[in-house]
């Protein structure tokens, strides 16, 4: 992997679910600026995707197995989206919340994919 993306990716993520868990607790729903926020950390996310599948293509392999880097690279990929989804739906403080846990969500997948590609050394 590309650590200094997965830094990258990961901050983007805490900042937007900071920023919509700002909005919840002012009982604010989702704003048009929210989903431009999103949009920012989506195409982060998929930059890794591609940079994720790439590295596999090259022929690198991470430490925990292919399948597993796979389905955890992809489900940080559509994480934000996905939520941005449901947020449209809750039209409400918790869409917004909705989002400041999926942004949480996408800082951990970023650990954990980290620790899925160079492996935890035991």
């Amino acid at each position: 992997m590309f650590t200094p993306l997965t830094i990258v990716v990961a901050l983007a993520a805490l900042a937007l679910a900071a920023w919509c868990g700002y909005a919840a607790v002012k009982d604010e729903p989702t704003k048009d600026w929210h989903f431009g926020g999103m949009a920012v950390v989506t195409v982060l996310a998929l930059a890794q995707v591609v940079v994720g599948l790439v590295r596999l293509g090259g022929g690198e392999d991470p430490d925990e197995g292919t399948a597993v880097f796979v389905a955890y690279l992809l489900a940080a990929g559509f994480a934000v989206p996905a939520v941005g989804v449901l947020s449209l739906s809750e039209r409400s403080r918790w869409g917004s919340a909705t989002v400041a846990v999926g942004g949480f969500v996408l800082a951990v997948l970023q650990v954990r994919l980290y620790d899925i590609w160079v492996g935890t050394g035991g």
